[in-house]
């Protein structure tokens, strides 16, 4: 399948601007997205995403093929997220949107897994340089941003974004955009992740307030650990959980729901209570269990880590992912097959597992 990939230039040729409109749907919708003229005088979103790809271009970025792609993808998800308010046009959300719709589109074009999700971190946070220190702990925001993607490459991305487009504000968000990259460099993040002196202190200092990034938590060798599961259906998590932890009892909502009648679409709510229960024995017992859903955004996720750590249990996600073809295949081939309009329905919000989500966070990824 064609990719973004397909059309990075050679730095000695021009871009092919009608082979890139023409490729794509998800163009043709940013031709048609209207933006705010007080901050996008120069037009659609379309029209400003040539201009960033050209700004990004100019300032002759190392790694230009990932930036590339960030750069032509960073607003693709305004069409899906534009709406006028109060007479001005607004796209509230946009970011987490275009990195959801980048994701799907990377997977279909067999982006590898590392620069797939590094260019979904960039253009997840692509405007967080201009706004670092509006929130109450940039610190924190900053370390998190560094566990998903480079720093660095972010604030190229944003800098460019800023260039390639007419505002009267312009100079004042270069200005936060450097400042941002400074502030990145002078708590070592801007070319690298934050280091932890383990997993757990990592998940405290994100879970907690007063945790210093610094201290060293005890990791308790006779504490209990639950593996919670991550993935589309398909992706292959029952056979993980069989080659891998066989061993554990597992919580696991489609088995709740083929007990109960329960539909895969509609009220989820006594398939869930029935799942914080069974929980809730194990954990009131401190045992070590699985427990197997597709847990693919962070609010679902954290819901659950949370009634796990109220109980002092380590937590460890495992995310598997499947090579897109053979996921449909995997997922037809199961005694009980997800209906395939749900799966487009998962792919919309569609989050990956964030490493400060969790003890311990475990990529794994099936061959293609």
């Amino acid at each position: 399948m064609i990719g973004p990939f397909d059309f990075v230039p050679a730095r000695d040729k021009p871009l092919d601007w009608q082979g890139i409109d023409a490729a794509f749907d998800w163009i043709r919708a940013m031709r048609d997205c209207p933006q705010d003229p007080d901050y996008h005088a120069e037009g659609n979103v379309w029209i400003h995403t040539r201009m960033v790809v050209e700004a990004l271009l100019a300032l002759n970025p190392m790694d230009r093929v990932e930036m590339f792609v960030a750069a032509l993808m960073h607003d693709v998800g305004k069409p899906a997220t534009t709406k006028l308010e109060d007479g001005r046009w607004r796209s509230r959300g946009h970011s987490a949107k275009g990195a959801i719709m980048t994701r799907r589109i990377l997977w279909q074009a067999d982006t590898s897994f590392e620069d797939r999700e590094r260019i979904c971190g960039m253009i997840r946070f692509h405007q967080i340089p201009y706004y670092t220190f509006d929130r109450p702990d940039p610190r924190k925001f900053v370390y998190r941003i560094s566990l998903a993607t480079r720093c660095d490459q972010l604030a190229m991305l944003a800098e460019a974004d800023i260039r390639g487009r007419i505002c009267a504000t312009q100079q004042d968000s270069l200005v936060n955009v450097a400042i941002f990259a400074e502030y990145c460099r002078e708590h070592n993040v801007l070319d690298g992740p934050r280091r932890f002196a383990n997993g757990t202190s990592r998940f405290e200092y994100f879970a907690r307030e007063d945790r210093d990034p610094d201290y060293a938590a005890y990791e308790d060798p006779n504490g209990f650990e639950v593996i919670l599961m991550a993935g589309l259906p398909g992706s292959g998590k029952d056979t993980w959980l069989k080659r891998n932890a066989g061993h554990l009892p597992v919580i696991s909502l489609d088995d709740i729901r083929l007990e109960t009648g329960a539909k895969f679409t509609g009220d989820q709510g006594p398939v869930i209570a029935e799942a914080k229960e069974r929980a809730r024995e194990y954990l009131r017992r401190r045992e070590p269990f699985a427990f197997n859903a597709t847990n693919l955004t962070h609010e679902f996720r954290s819901r659950w880590i949370q009634l796990f750590t109220d109980y002092q249990a380590c937590v460890r996600i495992v995310y598997v992912e499947a090579h897109h073809d053979r996921l449909w295949t995997q997922n037809r081939d199961r005694d009980r097959p997800v209906p395939e309009q749900a799966v487009e329905r998962m792919l919309d919000r569609w989050e990956l597992p964030e490493l400060y989500e969790a003890h311990r966070v475990d990529y794994v990824l099936s061959p293609k």
